[in-house]
This record gives structure tokens, C-alpha cells and sequence, in this order.
């Protein structure tokens, strides 16, 4: 049950603190044989999918940020987001991996940041060649269809590197850009609740590691607050919307989630919004605030 309006305990299931050392130090590596690091973020909750100790992994290798899922976040907010990391000195790209949206943006984005690198290379008398990146990102923001959509769904592999083990690999994705694809890597630690929440939202922590019921009605009040006409909308209801499990109610009446007797069916309610929440079919939506960008 909820303990309150706004929180809810989502337990750290994810990395123990070893797997995350191990993590680390893979990408460490590995940084040496990559122009670029790739940044993967929900572009609806680009905050809450970013891992807060990436930034010091990184160091100084050229970073550049993908918003993917970008066709399920609010336009205006993704722009804002594309200004915030212009502010940080960050390139940051929205892109639709499914549908290919902004994927030619993003490997000439990649191209630029890995330019001075490659055209070094030459002037030390190299021989010209792709730009090389490493994606990193928390599971389920679409790393697999990111790369099967720039590679056109015929991943080439290239020849091993020195120093690249047999468990990653070089792809080939187009004449431009070569990916190392690694494991998937760098799940946050969930200190932050808000953020892990955002995560259930969103689908990108299982189903089964929280009480999927509170975290239904958390996303309810939360889109009732901020976007009630997109249930309105899907649901068919009327403002001012019920709150809390009498909105839950209501929407299982409407899309006839019901058991012998007119009973709520409360499970397939849940799943129902869910579904339509994290398909967009409640609209585009965006989680996390933009923070504000310090004047010059």
C-alpha cells in the first residue's frame, strides 16, 4: 500500500555494488577505442534514465545525447531538453528508433563530435575512416532497436581490435559510423524515488519488483494534475475528474474491465492504462521538468 500521495518504496533490485564496479571499469576499458560515447535517454524522462555517475566514467571522451522515444514525449518539452544540454555543452538528438525519426540527424551529430579525433588521426598520417562509438544507457530505452535501425537490420561485424575481448564486438552501421556494442550496462541505483518512479512509468524497471497497483494510482493522480484532458480524452470522462481509486473506477467501467457481478477487474484495469500510458496512446507526454538554463 502507499504511504503517501507521492512516494512509493521501489527496491534497489538492480546492481549490487560489485556488478556496478564491474560495470564501470568495462567501459573504462573500453573508452581508449572510441571516438564518441552515446548517451541513450527516454526522451520523456531524460533526468530519470540518465545514470548520475556516467558523467565521471566518461571523463573527458566526447558525449553526445540521444532522446529516443522522442515520438512519445511532449515536442515542446524535448525541445527545451535539446536547449538545456546546449547549455551544458552537450549535443543532444531526439530520435523515434522504431519509426527512424532523426537517426540520419544522429549519425551526423556522431560524425561532428568524433571529427577532431578522426581528422588527428589523418594528420598523423592514418588512413581516413569511420567514426567509432560505444551506446550506453539503463535497459529498455531502445539500445537493440537504436542499432537495428541505423544498421538497416544487417549488422556487419568488423575485425576484432586490439585490446576487445571476445564478448564485444565492432558494428559496422553504414559507411560512416562503426558501433562497439557491449553488454547492457549501467543500471542507475534507485536513490532517488521520484526517479525511480518515473522508471516504473515508463516501463523500464519489470512489473515485478513493485506493487504495480500503487504505482498505477500515482500515475493517475499524476496525469490528472498535469494532463487531465488526455484522460478525458482516451476515457471518455468528464471533468473534474474522481481522484484516486475512484478514478481507477471509472476508467475500468469505461473500457469494461469488470468481473461476474459488474465487479472492478482491477489487474486488467492497471495493465490497461499502463499499456496506453507507455504506447502513448494517452498522448504525448513528458515526465521530467526542465531545469532551468543559468543566464551568461
Amino acid at each position: 500500500m502507499m504511504q503517501n500521495d507521492n512516494v512509493i518504496d521501489i527496491p534497489s533490485l538492480q546492481w549490487y555494488p560489485g556488478h556496478m564496479r564491474k560495470a564501470e571499469r568495462l567501459v573504462q576499458e573500453n573508452l581508449k577505442s572510441v571516438d564518441v560515447v552515446v548517451e541513450l535517454l527516454d526522451a520523456r524522462i531524460p533526468m530519470s534514465s540518465a545514470n548520475p555517475v556516467l558523467r565521471e566514467i566518461v571523463g573527458g571522451k566526447p558525449r553526445l545525447i540521444v532522446l529516443n522515444k522522442a515520438d512519445l514525449a511532449d515536442e515542446y518539452v524535448t525541445r527545451a531538453w535539446v536547449k538545456y544540454y546546449a547549455a551544458e555543452g552537450l549535443s543532444a538528438v531526439p530520435v523515434d528508433a522504431v519509426k527512424g525519426k532523426g537517426t540520419k540527424e544522429l549519425v551526423q551529430a556522431i560524425a561532428r563530435c568524433a571529427k577532431p579525433k578522426t581528422d588527428k588521426l589523418v594528420q598523423h598520417g592514418a588512413k581516413p575512416r569511420a567514426a567509432r562509438c560505444m551506446i550506453l544507457g539503463i535497459p529498455n530505452v531502445g539500445k537493440s532497436s537504436l542499432i537495428n535501425r541505423l544498421s538497416g537490420g544487417t549488422k556487419t561485424k568488423v575485425e576484432n581490435r586490439p585490446g576487445v575481448t571476445r564478448a564485444k564486438q565492432w558494428i559496422r552501421l553504414g559507411a560512416q559510423l562503426e558501433l562497439l556494442d557491449m553488454p547492457g550496462i549501467l543500471w542507475p541505483k534507485f536513490e532517488d524515488q521520484q526517479a525511480a518512479l518515473h522508471l516504473a512509468f515508463t516501463g523500464a524497471i519489470n512489473d515485478n519488483v513493485y506493487d504495480v497497483g500503487s504505482v498505477v494510482l500515482l500515475l493517475l493522480n499524476r496525469l490528472r494534475e498535469d494532463t487531465p484532458q488526455s484522460l478525458c480524452t482516451r476515457y471518455r470522462l468528464d471533468e473534474p475528474l474522481p481522484e484516486g481509486i475512484e478514478l481507477l473506477d471509472a476508467i475500468g467501467r469505461k473500457r469494461g474491465c469488470l468481473r461476474a457481478g459488474g465487479k472492478i477487474d482491477y489487474e486488467k484495469s492497471e495493465q490497461v492504462i499502463l499499456s496506453d500510458f507507455r504506447s502513448g496512446r494517452l498522448g504525448r507526454i513528458s515526465l521530467d521538468a526542465v531545469p532551468c538554463i543559468p543566464s551568461v
